[in-house]
Formats: C-alpha cells, structure tokens, sequence
C-alpha cells in the first residue's frame, strides 16, 4: 500500500498591515492561538512570512539570508520572554554578556555595557549572583538587561510580565515604561494582562489572525 504524503500550508495571520513608529511602545492583545507570538516572531526575524513583507527600519528582513538575518538580528533585536530563558550556571553578569559575545566589542568594552545594564534594571549588585539566587522579578530584570546590552533598536517582549506576581509585574512594566521614554526604545509587546497593556501608548488586538 503507498503512502499518500501531503503538503499545505494554515495561515495564521491574514491580510496583516501593521507600522510601528520609531520610539512607540505596542501592546499586542489577544486570545490564545490568535497569532500574537507568531507576528512578534516576524517581526524579530525569528519566522519567515511565506507571503508579503516584513520591513523593519527600511530593511525587508524576509529577504535576507540565514547568516545575514542572524547578524540583523543580533544587532537590532533585543528578546524579553515570560520564562527568562536565563542559563542556570552561568552569573547575572554572563547572562547579560553572552549576546555581547557575538559582537566585536573588547572585553573592557563588554564590561561596560554589562554593567551599564545591569545598573539600569536595579541590579547592579546582584552581578556575581546565579538566576537560583534571585527572585523572579529579578531574574527578568536580568534577563532584560540581557535585552538591552547590545543597544539593539527594537525590543520585543512576550508575555514579560506572565509568570509574575503582580508587584514584580508592576515593577518590570515601570522598567519598560522607563526604556521606552528615557532610552527611547521602541519597544513591541504581547500581553494578556489589561494592566500591562495599560502602559503602552498604542494597543492592538488580534483575533483569529486579523488585526483589529
């Protein structure tokens, strides 16, 4: 008997236009399963569109290939996600400086921006501290400064606040608000929280892959 294999494609996005302006701050709203993640992740580079564009600050990041996109991406893009992702057995100091490691900075230089990072999120002197010895709070706030070591144009945050209790939400949401308005970070967020949504100055919804 042959086996019968098929190939197709279930869009998850539909009909999509969106522009973010340099320096705004968006929250991304919606049920699960609407295409938050999956726009959040275009946007980032992270997924591919198998239809139209995705163009961040004039580059057609679609075009662009493997190698060329991970370059863009580790310059440009700085993550936030709601589970950290912060390596165990490494300190809040090499947390924050492994993307810097994939730039041509010295080490004296990387230093700086480590620290400078780090002073930012309130932690300076939790730098030689491992994530078990931190709060969650402060292991996002960690996992922030990693975000922001690179000086990277967009960040793109999701869900930041999800796996927080609503004081260290409060407090992580101040230092996105803080990002965006004193370091002009255009900053791009996915949130089910009204509350976090509340700190961005434009709000979208998304349901069923359309934009409302």
């Amino acid at each position: 008997m042959k086996s019968i294999q098929a190939s197709f494609d279930i869009p998850v996005l539909n009909n999509i236009s969106l522009s973010v302006s340099e320096g705004d701050f968006l929250g991304l709203m919606g049920p699960s399963g609407s295409g938050k993640t999956t726009l959040l992740n275009l946007i980032a580079g992270i997924d591919r569109p198998s239809n139209g564009k995705v163009v961040v600050g004039g580059t057609d990041i679609g075009a662009l290939s493997e190698t060329a996109l991970a370059k863009w991406r580790a310059t440009h893009i700085g993550f936030i996600f709601q589970f950290y992702n912060l390596i165990p057995v490494l300190t809040a100091y090499e947390n924050v400086e492994l993307p810097l490691l994939l730039t041509s900075l010295s080490k004296a230089e990387r230093k700086k921006h480590v620290e400078f990072a780090l002073q930012v999120v309130g932690l300076a002197d939790r730098m030689y501290h491992y994530p078990k010895q931190l709060s969650g709070g402060q292991e996002q706030r960690v996992a922030i400064a990693r975000a922001v070591a690179t000086d990277p144009t967009l960040l793109v945050a999701d869900e930041p606040t999800g796996d927080l209790d609503k004081q260290s939400a409060e407090e992580i949401l101040t230092l996105l608000e803080r990002l965006n308005k004193e370091f002009k970070k255009t900053i791009v967020m996915v949130t089910h929280d009204p509350r976090a949504a509340e700190k961005a100055h434009t709000v979208r919804h998304l349901d069923k892959g359309e934009l409302k």
